[in-house]
């Protein structure tokens, strides 16, 4: 008796933890005990998109278990070093990843510098990412940031999905799909939340045409002067 109430323990903490890679420790918490989650309006919050440059054309010259094994050499990579940061990662669809911070877990100011940070890293980080049936060919991200309000809750009962709402997540997508290979584009908002502390070198890019927002004025995150990127 005294084995199989073990066994159940150790088999309920691997359910946990997985449910906790799905979903946000507080969501799960309120799942479990079968209560309602409320969707959340959120102030402020900073939001990251990337994706891989010609992924289409890299993937068309795999074999499907090529492409998977090197998006998993590159999510294990990114899941790895975004740990560092008080970030949440939201999904993964297919070479897209987004990442947002100051929810679920409210951080004050802090958003925009942690989701700076961390896309400084990533951008670094995928030039090392080896392609195992490429070992000459390196990936290359392509990144945008944008911070805003936003609304999250979770969707769905099969398999319940913590989700993200408002203009904010579609101009931070869009700031992704106008940056170029290497770049990290930051819209004028997240900017402005960057400023504060002056810890950033940012150049202005101008004005730009942006699907369904027309023009906006936008930059490029180069660096932090006070923090250097993991090796």
């Amino acid at each position: 008796l005294k084995e199989k109430t073990e066994d159940l323990k150790r088999e309920r903490r691997l359910a946990e933890d997985l449910l906790h890679q799905m979903l946000p420790k507080s969501v799960a918490k309120q799942l479990r005990k079968c209560q309602k989650v409320e969707a959340e309006n959120y102030d402020q919050v900073t939001i990251f998109f990337s994706d891989i440059v010609g992924f289409t054309s890299i993937a068309a010259s795999c074999t499907p278990l090529q492409v998977v094994e090197m998006l998993n050499n590159l999510y294990i990579c990114f899941d790895t070093r975004i740990e560092s940061y008080d970030v949440y990662k939201v999904e993964t669809i297919g070479d897209a990843y987004m990442v947002v911070s100051g929810l679920p877990e409210r951080n004050g100011s802090r958003h925009a510098d942690e989701i700076a940070k961390m896309s400084l890293d990533l951008v670094a980080a995928v030039k090392q990412v080896v392609i195992p049936h490429m070992p000459r060919g390196r990936l290359e991200l392509r990144a945008g940031i944008h911070t805003g309000a936003c609304v999250a809750g979770v969707v769905g009962y099969k398999m319940p999905r913590y989700c993200l709402f408002g203009d904010t997540v579609n101009t931070a997508s869009r700031m992704e799909s106008t940056s170029l290979p290497q770049k990290i584009h930051i819209s004028s908002a997240t900017y402005e939340a960057l400023l504060t502390d002056d810890a950033y070198e940012i150049e202005l890019r101008g004005e730009i045409e942006v699907k369904g927002k027309g023009k906006m004025k936008t930059y490029w995150l180069l660096g932090n002067k006070n923090y250097s990127v993991q090796n």
